[in-house]
Formats: structure tokens, C-alpha cells, sequence
């Protein structure tokens, strides 16, 4: 995992970023808890949230509305990144992987609020990802 420093310790002219939510169970007040995350993350850390795309489907597909809505945002000049509450909003584990890859292509960050951390990620069997994440500090 790359332990790139976030923001606040870098020269970023716009910190811009967009969240991402994949919200398939739980009402509203759910939704808004998943968003207030989002938000509480990105204000400590000086970021801007510009917005926050959401999918509610339980299977997806790697180019979900939502999704692309997203990546296209990404490719905006201003935007330094997508924000998630934990790596599993980027979809069933089949198509996290797949969804990293079409961040970075983007050139823009991904930052996870919630990473695994490494004695989970070793007890599962899960490895690093080819995509920089941020460690956020909740």
C-alpha cells in the first residue's frame, strides 16, 4: 500500500473530490450517515467535496450510472480525487480491482476514510492495492 502523504501535506491547488457510495441496503438516514462521513472526512482534512455519486444496485457492473458519472467527473482539471467510506463502495470484491484501475487511469486519487488494515488484510488474504490510498484517521 502506498503511504502517499494526503493533501494537507502536499501543494495541491485544487483539493477537489467527488464521494462514491454504493448503498444497497438501509434507508435515508443511512445514506445521509455514509454521506456525513464523507463530509467530516473531507473537512478535516481540507478537501472539497463537490458531490456525491451513489448506486443503489445490488449486482453491478463495472460501468454502473453512477459509476461513470463519476470517472467522467474525474476527468475534470480541478479534481484531485474520489473519496469512499471503505474499499467495498467500489463494488462486490469482483469489481474493485477493475474500478481502481479506472480511477487512476483518470490520474485522479483515491482515498479511503476506512482502509483495511494490514492484520486484516493479511488474515483475509487480501494484498495491497495497485491504487494509492490514502490512510484516513477514523
Amino acid at each position: 500500500m502506498d503511504d502517499e502523504l494526503i493533501t494537507e501535506r502536499r501543494s495541491v491547488a485544487f483539493p477537489q473530490v467527488f464521494g462514491y457510495l454504493r448503498h444497497v441496503a438501509g434507508g435515508p438516514a443511512r445514506h445521509m450517515a455514509l454521506v456525513g462521513c464523507l463530509t467530516e472526512y473531507c473537512r478535516q482534512h481540507e478537501l472539497t467535496l463537490c458531490g456525491v455519486f451513489t448506486d443503489r444496485e445490488t449486482t453491478l457492473m463495472a460501468r454502473s450510472p453512477a459509476f461513470v458519472g463519476l470517472v467522467d467527473t474525474l476527468e475534470l482539471p480541478e479534481t484531485y480525487g474520489v473519496v469512499v467510506p471503505a474499499l467495498s463502495h467500489l463494488g462486490p470484491k469482483r469489481l474493485v480491482s477493475e474500478r481502481e484501475q479506472q480511477i487512476a487511469a483518470t490520474g485522479a486519487r483515491l482515498i479511503v476514510v476506512r482502509p483495511i488494515r494490514p492484520s486484516t488484510a493479511r488474515a483475509s488474504g487480501l494484498g495491497s492495492s495497485p491504487v494509492s490510498v490514502a490512510k484516513g484517521d477514523t
